[in-house]
């Protein structure tokens, strides 16, 4: 004889696979906000980290930089230990008050993507003290226009234009007619 459920069996069966799958469904769920918790959590630290690095190489109080870039002590306090993350408009006022640019800011924050180029280069330029702000930014936009200028051309062997003038034959053995 074969065995026929109950509906109340019928639907705590189905109760019972729904849970299951909403239980696995929410482990993977905490699992991906807790990977992508992490990853905030490191790049508040380290515009927090880089803050604090250019308030000390400036000389800067805390207390005096939270007044000029017009945010409470207790705050400016939280983004440079990694708390709270600042939005682009607290960032550039922060930049303003240490006297750097925004960009560099937004960089370290993740709101803008790493200018192209030799990471070593654009940090020479950008820890020059000989340097205003504004030239640093200048030669940073002009060392990333060459970069990309030079990427973007076409590649030619340095010996296959050595010795030639513009208006040479490249096979000079071979009469044109």
């Amino acid at each position: 004889m074969e065995y026929v459920q109950t509906p109340g069996e019928f639907v705590s069966g189905q109760v019972r696979s729904v849970r299951e799958k909403v239980d696995q469904l929410a482990g993977s769920v905490a699992e991906t906000v807790a990977a992508e918790a992490q990853q905030v959590s490191t790049v508040r630290s380290q515009v927090g980290e880089y803050i604090r690095e250019q308030r000390s190489a400036a000389r800067v109080s805390l207390r005096e930089l939270a007044r000029t870039a017009g945010v409470s002590n207790p705050y400016l306090s939280q983004v440079e230990r990694g708390l709270r993350k600042p939005s682009a408009e607290i960032l550039a006022a922060i930049a303003k008050g240490l006297q750097i640019s925004a960009e560099t800011l937004y960089e370290q924050a993740g709101i803008l993507d790493r200018r192209a180029g030799n990471p070593d280069t654009v940090a020479a330029i950008r820890s020059d003290d000989q340097l205003s702000e504004r030239h640093k930014a200048v030669l940073l936009e002009l060392y990333e226009t060459y970069v990309r200028e030079h990427a973007a051309a076409s590649p030619v062997p340095a010996d296959a234009t050595r010795g030639r003038t513009p208006g040479d034959h490249p096979n000079p053995s071979k009469e044109t007619a």
